[in-house]
């Protein structure tokens, strides 16, 4: 199977804009976030757009009223006389609303810094939640996928590194509506003045949002070798790789590479940078040019008398307001293209569909399984492989059996694990649950009823009783139940010996943390299995990390965990799966053969063959 098709950057101007498309849906993640901080926002900036405009209309206002009173031909002397007489009375009362203007103003902004930032806050952390509840959503096939991969980490950079947008897409709002106020004075006097400015500025809009679009183009080619650099960067100092770091001496090998890459995404970065810088240059010499045009037209209006002291303040304000605000507007908006281009990575991995999840109709596992697992000649290989993982697997697991797998690597067994649990569906044939397709059952159903110790457990850097706890998650504040499944696992006297026992934390990721050895880790990871107490036991190589005598009494235990339960033991220890009811040898996808560990061994084989050989180790 080729690969499917990875998505190409947009890269004509109209696909670039059309990503445009993605701000009203990422409005409505915002008012979803935060109701009341979204409508507290937009009232305080509808308030402070009337501001810019209030504010040079009342010192126009003054400076006429200045005018006047300094024409008249008998005019008090000092303050005092200003005062008593009544004539500054009007003027008085323009510089104490300007004052009270400029007071409410500064209130407004601090207390638009207050909601704009607690607003952030709760986007981030509902974009957080949604990403993380979308992914757990998503099957394992994704997560094994290269392309999904590159996907995922443009999301997870958009989730944590676009929240800047959304005060931006305000603030434009904002802007627009301030425009809207200066620029209405200014038609009134010359329709002309906002003519002048936006052919001065449309040409740098038109340049950013090029140069915006180029950089996202980088971004999105560049994010494999980005993400193999966090990679670098995190093997290159990391506690779990630093002995082989130090033995192999790799760090130059790992801080050679990561240099390369960096150096050609660098040198990517500049090109487009340099020419930002110049064009940039070039386009801002023509708005400056338009501004002084417009200008000019002001100061000799004023001259000719067409206008007052009081009007060229006003206009010359007002014009200077407004080209500042159309030019951080048409940024910002070539900006806002930009990063709704990097939407387009978020909202197009929230588009991705788990195809394994449950049918509407989809019923409960029954409790207790009664006649146990049938494959009916199954078959499956992971994506964008020819080959088959497993073919033709026709068996049954009985309830309250317990099954081996042996084979040598590669022979399949984790995978008809994977099929077992749903964590894949098979691409031929069907398996079966108490005479049902698996399909037929709910998959949380399901899964709550299995319990699986994969090799490559994972190690959480978390407390050891929740290291333990996530066996059954839902039961996590049963501190009993935890204590007597660590007991049960023998992963109490691992806990006996942490300073702080069940509440320690484990692991070097964070300050405090205690590491733990292999043999350790895995009896943390055993507990988890009595922890869910499941009534399917998947047990795939569980004590790969033990000591002899640690195996043997794992074991032992494990022979009371398994006792009336159905039950999967993968290993390659022999003495291991022959406490299995029955044993399947695989071979290539295949059974090859099937029955006792005495019966396995009385003819020749596969499985006589891999017993002897490990016998023969020992001898």
């Amino acid at each position: 199977m080729p690969p499917p098709p990875q998505k190409e950057p947009p890269r004509s101007f109209t696909a670039r804009w059309a990503a445009l498309k993605n701000i009203p849906p990422f409005l409505v993640m915002v008012w979803r976030a935060a109701p009341h901080l979204t409508i507290a926002t937009m009232v305080l900036r509808a308030i402070g757009a009337f501001v810019p405009v209030a504010i040079l209309w009342i010192a126009k206002l003054i400076l006429d009223e200045v005018v006047r009173l300094a024409a008249l031909p008998d005019t008090p002397d000092g303050l005092a006389g200003w005062w008593h007489s009544g004539l500054a009375d009007h003027l008085i009362t323009l510089v104490a609303l300007e004052l009270g203007i400029g007071i409410a103003s500064d209130i407004i902004g601090r207390l638009l810094r207050l909601v704009d930032s607690l607003l952030q806050e709760r986007l981030v952390i509902d974009l957080s939640m949604r990403l993380m509840d979308h992914a757990a959503a998503l099957d394992l096939e994704d997560f094994e996928d290269a392309g999904f991969q590159d996907k995922l980490e443009r999301a997870r950079r958009q989730a944590a590194g676009r929240m800047s947008l959304m005060g931006t897409i305000f603030e434009q709002l904002q802007d627009s509506l301030t425009i809207a106020t200066l620029g209405a004075g200014l038609i009134v006097y010359n329709p002309w003045l906002i003519l002048i400015l936006l052919v001065g500025l449309i040409p740098a809009f038109l340049a950013e949002a090029h140069f915006n679009a180029r950089s996202y183009n980088l971004d999105f080619r560049r994010t494999a070798e980005r993400r193999e650099t966090d990679y670098l960067r995190q093997t290159a100092a990391s506690a779990e790789t630093a002995k082989e770091i130090k033995i192999f001496d790799l760090h130059r090998f790992l801080s050679g590479r990561y240099l390369d890459l960096s150096r050609k995404f660098y040198a990517e970065a500049r090109r487009i940078a340099q020419a930002r810088a110049a064009w940039g240059a070039l386009f801002s010499a023509l708005g400056s040019l338009a501004y002084y045009a417009a200008y000019a037209w002001i100061v000799v209006q004023t001259l000719t008398g067409d206008l007052s002291i009081g009007d060229l303040t006003f206009l010359a304000g007002s014009f200077m307001r407004v080209k500042g605000i159309i030019e951080r507007l048409l940024s910002s908006f070539g900006s806002t293209a930009a990063q709704a281009l990097y939407l387009e990575d978020l909202f197009d991995f929230f588009r991705e569909v788990p195809e394994i999840a449950s049918r509407p109709d989809a019923i409960p596992v029954p409790r207790p399984i009664r006649q146990g697992f049938v494959f009916e000649n199954v078959g499956f290989r992971y994506p964008n492989t020819e080959k088959w993982a497993v073919r033709g697997l026709s068996f049954t697991l009985h309830a309250g059996e317990t099954l081996a797998l042996v084979g040598e690597n590669g022979a399949g067994k984790t995978t008809l694990v994977k099929l077992l649990a749903r964590l894949y569906d098979p691409d031929e044939g069907r398996i079966l649950l108490d005479g049902r397709d698996l399909r037929d059952y709910d998959l949380d159903d399901l899964r709550a009823a299995i319990g699986v110790i994969f090799q490559d457990f994972v190690r959480y850097a978390m407390t050891a009783a929740d290291n333990i706890a996530v066996g059954r998650i839902e039961a996590r504040e049963d501190r009993g139940r935890i204590e007597a499944a660590a007991h049960s696992a023998l992963a109490d006297q691992v806990i006996a010996r942490l300073p702080a026992g069940y509440d320690q934390m484990v692991g070097k990721r964070f300050v405090q943390g205690v590491d733990l050895s292999g043999g350790e880790w895995q009896k943390l990871a055993i507990a988890r299995a009595y922890m869910r107490d499941a009534q399917v036991l998947i047990l795939d190589e569980p004590t790969a990390a033990l000591d002899a005598r640690s195996e043997f009494e794992v074991f032992q235990r494990f022979r009371e965990l398994m006792a009336g339960r159905t039950a999967v033991l993968i290993s390659h220890r022999f003495s291991s799966v022959r406490m299995a009811d029955r044993i399947l040898v695989l071979h290539l996808g295949r059974i090859e053969a099937q029955g006792t560990h005495v019966e396995l061994l009385d003819q020749p084989g596969r499985y006589r063959e891999l017993f002897e050989l490990q016998a023969a180790g020992y001898r």
